[in-house]
């Protein structure tokens, strides 16, 4: 059973994911959130598996309350923020501050229910219909890190073919059947990826190949 918080100042937005969350198998609505500190303070009372956050919320935000929670020492509960596309910003301190994933909030229920399986089986989640999109325009906003480029000497030809996909926005099964390979060895690059790039999930990996200019912006996607 996968015990969700939902963390979102508007109530009518929370009794509808309620209903359609307690209405799937194996997931259970455990608690809410109108504001960051109460998504805090029921964070560390309910110790959810996974917490759904919105970004913009009264008072502390769903940025700052998302930090608190991602700064506690492991096991800990999994941060999956709803966005929309238009605050770019917003989605980048939300990734800085070390969420598992994003999501927009214009998902298919069946999106949402995905992702929260897969933030809580540990792994991160980007939107694959925004990745590209959405981290190019961060990254055209600031000058590439080149600094940090010089990390990418240490990948081997296939993990940087795997961390291009990976920006991209593709899920670990489509990296396997694109590189006809195993899942299991998608998964054993992507964690040699995020050592070698001492990063700490494929969320961050993502903004590091954007942020060091590892992936060409002009080139068209998938």
């Amino acid at each position: 059973m996968i015990s969700v918080l939902l963390a979102d100042d508007d109530g009518l937005v929370r009794s509808g994911l309620r209903a359609l969350l307690d209405a799937e198998p194996g997931i259970r609505v455990v608690a809410e959130a109108a504001t960051g500190e109460e998504a805090v303070l029921a964070a560390r009372g309910y110790r959810p598996d996974v917490v759904l956050m919105d970004v913009r919320m009264p008072r502390r935000d769903g940025v700052w309350a998302t930090a608190q929670i991602t700064g506690w020492p492991h096991p800990r509960p999994r941060v999956l923020v709803l966005t929309t596309f238009d605050v770019d910003k917003v989605v980048e301190d939300a990734l800085a501050a070390g969420a598992d994933g994003f999501l927009l909030k214009r998902a298919t229920p069946e999106q949402l229910i995905d992702g929260i399986r897969v933030v809580a089986a540990g792994d991160a989640l980007v939107a694959p219909a925004v990745t590209r999109r959405l981290l190019a325009t961060l990254a055209r906003r600031r000058a590439p890190e080149r600094e940090l480029l010089a990390l990418a000497d240490e990948l081997t030809d296939r993990e940087a073919e795997v961390l291009r996909a990976l920006a991209d926005g593709r899920s670990n099964t489509e990296i396997a059947a694109a590189l006809n390979v195993s899942v299991e060895t998608v998964r054993t690059h992507v964690k040699r990826i995020l050592s070698k790039l001492g990063v700490r999930d494929r969320t961050q990996a993502v903004v590091w190949a954007y942020r060091a200019g590892f992936v060409d912006m002009t080139a068209p996607g998938p």
